[in-house]
């Protein structure tokens, strides 16, 4: 791969920063953004590092970052959040949060992203095998997951006459932080330790019987952005261990 400016979000854990490491060599120029400021201040990595802490909800955020990603020719959208809950018990309001992160502030970054590129370039958003497969007490969630496979399609049309391919990634159970705000998760943790609950939950939900490492997510983010998948636009690499089947 050629020497890149890429922009990577929720860049201080989990994925995105398993995607950061994967891709940071002594030539590429990375801006990672996350809303942690002191984690993303702890983020190490070889070549030009620029870290940018903030909302991705927030439309002012970009119009202050845009001068930061000028050039940039490859951007991975994965800032999101989790959250759960049964439709007639679900709050306005941790709607209007889950979806604000994980659709708005993608549709944003991919905005962004795209005003940024002037010679072509590459995206990747993280979505949701919960966008695809629904489950009961994740309608939050999930859609916002849904909605953004479909955004990444749309964006792959309008991207495509300027050189920008855009593609998502729908990953399963992933081992990250994110599990930690799941209750039945961390009750579980509490109960049994973080490696034996993540085997549990496996075993019962993918037919491979385990869930991704990080790293493994990060590797197919990386070909995804690679001039191997030169041809492919507007898919979505479904990584879930059989859990959609």
């Amino acid at each position: 791969m050629p020497a890149r400016h890429i922009l990577v979000t929720g860049a201080a854990s989990g994925i995105g920063l398993a995607t950061a490491t994967q891709l940071a060599t002594g030539d590429t120029r990375l801006v990672l953004v996350d809303r942690d400021a002191a984690a993303l201040a702890r983020v190490a990595l070889p070549g030009a590092v620029e870290t940018l802490a903030g909302d991705v909800a927030d439309e002012r955020f970009w119009e202050e970052a845009a001068s930061r990603l000028a050039g940039i020719d490859a951007a991975v959208v994965n800032a999101g959040v989790a959250g759960a809950g049964a439709i007639t018990d679900l709050a306005f309001a941790e709607w209007r949060r889950i979806l604000g992160v994980n659709l708005d502030g993608a549709f944003l970054t991919l905005r962004a992203a795209m005003r940024a590129m002037t010679g072509g370039g590459a995206i990747v958003a993280t979505a949701s095998a919960a966008g695809i497969k629904p489950e009961a007490g994740v309608a939050a969630y999930g859609a916002s997951k849904a909605g953004l496979i479909h955004l990444v399609k749309v964006a792959a049309k309008e991207g495509a006459a300027r050189g920008i391919r855009v593609n998502a990634i729908a990953p399963a159970g992933v081992e990250t932080p994110v599990w930690d705000a799941v209750p039945m998760f961390a009750d579980r943790a509490a109960a049994i330790g973080r490696d034996a609950a993540f085997a549990e939950l496996a075993a019962l939900a993918t037919p491979l019987g385990r869930y991704a490492k990080p790293a493994e997510i990060a590797a197919q983010i990386a070909f995804l952005l690679s001039d191997a998948a030169a041809l492919i636009t507007g898919a979505c690499l479904v990584s879930d261990g059989g859990y959609t089947l």
